[in-house]
């Protein structure tokens, strides 16, 4: 990791040199760090929350302690999801096995 001499925030590497978050600030890259260095501008599956309408929820774990808000059927899906920061409980993600109903719960 490689961080900005004039304010101290991370630097990413653009091509063949390093721009700064913060200021906008450019240096070359230290060669020595370079090869450590992994740049991704997607993410990947794992970084993923299943929110689109057909995604498949059956064969999750099943929760009995929760109520659907569309047709009252205490039965559903759930996935969990670290949506926050590390130090914040995860989101539990749940779809009525009834209705279909999805919805998400903070912790």
């Amino acid at each position: 990791m490689q961080f900005c001499d004039e304010c101290g925030s991370m630097m990413k590497s653009d091509g063949e040199v390093m721009v700064c978050d913060g200021c906008g600030a450019t240096t070359a890259q230290d060669e020595d760090l370079a090869a450590e260095f992994v740049s991704t501008e997607e993410q990947s599956g794992d970084e993923l929350i299943e929110t689109e309408e057909g995604a498949d929820f059956e064969g999750k774990p099943t929760a009995t302690d929760v109520i659907c808000d569309e047709c009252g059927h205490t039965v559903a899906w759930y996935t969990i999801k670290q949506t926050g920061a590390a130090d914040e409980p995860p989101t539990r993600f749940f779809k009525c096995k009834e209705c279909g109903y999805r919805w998400r719960e903070y912790n």
